[in-house]
């Protein structure tokens, strides 16, 4: 039997077996009438109804003529209730797909709703490539965009900061075509949105050129490994640990550009067999005594490197439903923070096998995404398994955030409303503002938009 690697921990059917397998009812047609779900099933909505437009002419003409509220969905990957309402879902599964591109600039325009799975390929066949993608594949260009979503590195933005232009449908249906020369006002708080603007349509976006990743990961202390993060981080083009729960250890991993052959095999039968025995005997074993086993698996942990194209590297198929919370904070506070709530895992006697996440963002100036402003941050992540109760876990962890300045991702599971929110992001009465005048009657709102912008029903 050979030992498990990164690869095999993270990403692999052993993580099913682990952490629960996906249940196929919540891979519901975009068509069906009721219920709506989410990705990970924890937010269910019954809308009134469902228009999926084929054309922006038809997203158009449904807006100006129709009436009551309406929230635009794409994949339904985010955890927050950002899609709920019980007027009508505005379903985007067929504005997708390439629509032009820039060779000179190196940009890209696609329909709103393209997976970001789905965008590598045609890229790839202009010779372009995105900067950076989130780990995970599922998301439409525009519920990414909307929400700030991000990769990892020091150097990299969140993806609405490399969006150089979008439309935007107004709840009215006007057309509004929206880039830093010609709206100013309204770009940075377009880019980042949350669905409650009116309804983007199509994203322009920067790109560069071709480029391969390869891929390199390893197991060593946590401690260790947070004291030469920063070290680590402006070293590679990407750098992230994996804490494992009730354990001494982390996985690091760390990806940069290369010239070598492509080589990322496939995870062989022999080890995910492997892994799922030593992941069955983890979970068999109470949290308060769970430390000796997971360091010792830790231990077994091989080093393994994978090269391939870029979007092959940064993003990935995860099969796995889950729900997450997640915090940026200020970059100095970031291993600080990591290591509490790695205690009160402990202390608590958490029963969680789900590694955190921990990674750095850039800066950058959307009014709305976690690292706007003036300094970089540390992005960290928890998680719990669909099938499970996360509302104990999150609960707990939650203010553990707040406590270090923590700023939440906007689709992930937090309980902040407009009080605090406002006291975090600089420019949030300006968003809100723009929000009221492209939107003066709530048409874009739920309840759980009220709750964030502080709005009575």
């Amino acid at each position: 039997m050979s030992n498990p690697t990164r690869r095999t921990f993270l990403a692999n059917s052993a993580l099913a077996a682990l952490f629960g397998m996906v249940n196929p009812a919540l891979a519901q047609s975009a068509n069906r009438s009721t219920p709506w779900r989410n990705w990970s099933g924890g937010v269910v909505a019954n809308p009134a109804g469902r228009f999926s437009p084929a054309t922006e002419q038809q997203l158009m003409d449904y807006l100006a003529s129709s009436s009551g509220s309406v929230r635009p969905v794409g994949s339904g990957h985010s955890f927050t209730p950002l899609v709920p309402t019980d007027g009508h879902l505005l379903v985007l599964d067929q504005l997708t797909g390439m629509l032009s591109h820039d060779s000179n600039a190196q940009t890209a325009t696609f329909a709103a709703g393209t997976r970001l799975g789905d965008m590598g390929a045609p890229l790839e066949g202009i010779g372009q490539a995105m900067i950076n993608l989130p780990d995970i594949d599922r998301q439409t260009l525009a519920g990414a965009t909307s929400t700030a979503t991000h990769g990892t590195g020091i150097a990299f933005q969140c993806l609405s900061g490399y969006v150089t232009q979008l439309r935007l449908i107004a709840p009215n249906g006007e057309v509004h075509d929206i880039d830093q020369r010609s709206s100013p006002e309204f770009f940075d708080a377009a880019r980042v949105g949350l669905g409650s603007l009116g309804v983007v349509s199509r994203i322009t976006v920067q790109n560069t050129g071709q480029f391969r990743l390869k891929q390199t990961s390893w197991v060593d202390k946590t401690t260790d490994l947070l004291k030469d993060f920063d070290r680590q981080a402006a070293t590679h083009r990407h750098y992230e640990l994996f804490p494992l729960t009730h354990s001494d250890y982390s996985i690091a991993l760390a990806t940069d550009e290369t010239d070598e052959p492509i080589n990322n095999p496939p995870v062989s039968n022999e080890e995910e067999d492997g892994l799922d025995l030593a992941m069955a005997a983890w979970m068999k074993v109470p949290p308060k005594l769970r430390g000796p086993l997971v360091n010792a698996l830790a231990e077994q942990i091989e080093p393994s490197e994978r090269v391939d194209s870029s979007y092959k590297i940064l993003s990935n198929v995860r099969n796995t439903r889950f729900n997450e919370m997640e915090y940026s904070v200020p970059l100095e506070r970031g291993a600080e923070c990591v290591q509490e709530v790695l205690r009160t895992i402990i202390d608590e006697e958490i029963d969680v096998v789900f590694p955190l996440e921990y990674r750095y963002v850039s800066r950058d100036e959307t009014m709305l995404s976690m690292s706007s402003g003036d300094e970089d941050h540390a992005a960290i992540s928890i998680h719990r398994i669909a099938s499970e109760d996360y509302r104990p876990y999150f609960n707990i962890i939650e203010p553990i955030f707040w406590k270090y300045g923590g700023r939440p991702h906007w689709g992930k599971i937090h309980s902040l409303g407009a009080a605090q929110l406002s006291e975090l992001y600089p420019r949030f009465e300006e968003f809100r503002s723009i929000r009221q005048r492209l939107d003066p009657n709530g048409r874009m709102l739920n309840e759980h938009l009220r709750k964030i912008f502080g709005i009575e029903a």
